[in-house]
């Protein structure tokens, strides 16, 4: 326990921006019309992509051999990566079909 709060005292600042990062983000996106919701999308998707390529060159980098924290993370980064990328493209199309003129 003591390390815990030792690793909150050194970080301090950190972690307060971090906090302060997620409620600037929540406010951010709360504010947001639907119609900036495609272009906003689009580069959500390209954010993901980026960090698909880093969980990538993580997993990559990491010794395969034990469980270590770079294989960890590396193996969350890639699957919500892509979960977030095949997520935002299924709603960016069902939005895009929205606008569509139906066929007779």
């Amino acid at each position: 326990m003591e390390q815990v709060l030792e690793y909150f005292f050194i970080y301090k600042e950190a972690i307060f921006i971090i906090a302060l990062s997620v409620f600037l983000g929540i406010e951010v996106i709360s504010k947001v019309p639907a119609v900036l919701h495609t272009p906003l999308m689009s580069g959500a998707n390209a954010i993901s992509g980026v960090i698909i390529i880093g969980g990538i060159i993580l997993v990559g980098h990491a010794d395969l051999s034990t469980l270590s924290l770079e294989l960890i993370l590396g193996l969350l980064a890639l699957i919500f990566g892509t979960l977030n990328v095949v997520g935002g493209f299924a709603v960016t199309d069902r939005m895009l079909e929205m606008f569509k003129k139906k066929k007779k």
